[in-house]
């Protein structure tokens, strides 16, 4: 099963969540700014903040990027300040191309002194289990 991790990050929340899901499940993380490969992948874990509401540029060019095909099943991992806000547009790209949305998380995210803290050790903790969890969910169905 061909397993990937992509981020994009202002404030360095998704790339520590991202890293952290890379170790639990062994994979290596990549950073969407540097264009990272997308070929055949069977799942892939798109980490990314809400930023005034809004997702980050970086994710929302990479989707809309992605050819049909590429990508079968991608679950999301959000941080954001309101702790509810999702990655919607990035979902509504992604069912353009018929790209299967397993499931998102979302954890509370910081910006500036505001949510200061967060994520905490255990939002992030959550986020690798629920990561670690999908994983588990494709591969018994898979097999």
């Amino acid at each position: 099963m061909n397993i990937k991790i992509v981020y994009a990050t202002k404030t360095k929340n998704s790339k520590k969540i991202a890293e952290r899901i890379g170790e639990k499940l062994k994979i290596e993380p990549k950073i969407i700014e540097k264009q990272p490969v997308m070929e055949d992948v069977d799942l892939l874990f798109i980490v990314g903040g809400i930023y005034a509401g809004k997702c980050h540029p970086d994710i929302l060019e990479f989707a809309s990027e992605l050819e049909k095909g590429q990508i079968k099943k991608v679950a999301l991992i959000t941080s954001c300040l309101s702790n509810n806000t999702k990655q919607d547009k990035v979902r509504e790209l992604l069912e353009e191309k018929d790209v299967e949305i397993i499931d998102e998380f979302v954890c509370k995210g910081n910006f500036l002194f505001f949510g200061y803290g967060h994520p905490k050790e255990e939002e992030i903790n959550a986020s690798t289990e629920f990561a670690k969890k999908i994983v588990e969910g494709i591969t018994d169905f898979i097999y």
